[in-house]
């Protein structure tokens, strides 16, 4: 079995692309903690599912305190939380904006500064992006400055484990087939919308599964084994200046 022996955290674990990552370690033997705020949609994985809010930092404590109970050390720490809303810059509220950066930005941040020190010699941190860092998109402003920094986070964890051989990369994907299309508090319609402007705008004009980022996800993770401080998009060519 390919991860046979391995050991795993996946926060945003439950569905979407970390759910993805999670059935593809456990089908490949590995040992996995997933986090979710809603963990009973875990019900029926090989994992343990651990409810956690990734912007509340006394869940981030409490997370390393049980890995490392359970797990000692691990191999792979994939930071997967999200929070996306489609709002103008004229309608932002200051509790849109503090959200998007708790969750994307200060709740990556002290994940990966938590259980960095329970990563094994050899291991790595992969986060997740967004293409949505390399550009501007109508209604992404705030969610696109909070993964921008996530991107530089990877860069800086990069260099400060680099001395511990623990290899830090982060995946950009695009428009991925989810049910919520990482969006929150989006009507159905408006949603459509988003979905049909997705499949037009990108190159490959279709969107990507979840596989698709779950399998970029683990090549960074376990077979790019000399390559560190990469960002890796997952978009059908959305963000790389490609015409179609």
């Amino acid at each position: 079995m390919k991860y046979l022996g391995k050991k795993a955290v996946v926060t945003g674990g439950t569905h979407g692309m970390g759910r993805a990552v999670v059935d593809k370690l456990v089908e490949g033997g590995a040992e996995v903690v997933l986090t979710g705020r809603k963990i009973e949609l875990a019900e029926g994985i090989k994992a343990h599912a651990i409810r956690s809010d990734a912007a509340n930092l006394d869940d981030i404590t409490k997370l390393k305190d049980e890995v490392a109970q359970r797990f000692q050390e691990i191999d792979l720490l994939f930071i997967n939380v999200g929070h996306a809303t489609l709002h103008e810059i004229h309608e932002v509220t200051p509790d849109d904006y503090d959200r998007t950066f708790d969750v994307n930005t200060r709740g990556a941040f002290f994940t990966a500064q938590q259980l960095a020190p329970l990563i094994k010699e050899g291991g790595s941190i992969v986060f997740t992006t967004s293409i949505a860092q390399t550009g501007g998109a109508t209604g992404m402003s705030v969610y696109s400055g909070a993964k921008a920094a996530v991107r530089s986070f990877g860069r800086s964890f990069a260099a400060e484990l680099a001395p511990r051989n623990v290899r830090v990369n982060v995946v950009s994907p695009g428009f991925i087939d989810t049910p919520s299309m990482g969006v929150t508090g989006v009507p159905q319609d408006v949603l459509e919308a988003f979905k049909r402007e997705g499949d037009e705008i990108t190159p490959l004009k279709r969107h990507g599964k979840a596989d698709e980022v779950a399998d970029a996800v683990l090549f960074l993770a376990f077979e790019a084994t000399f390559t560190t401080g990469a960002d890796l998009p997952v978009d059908g060519g959305l963000g790389q200046g490609i015409s179609a």
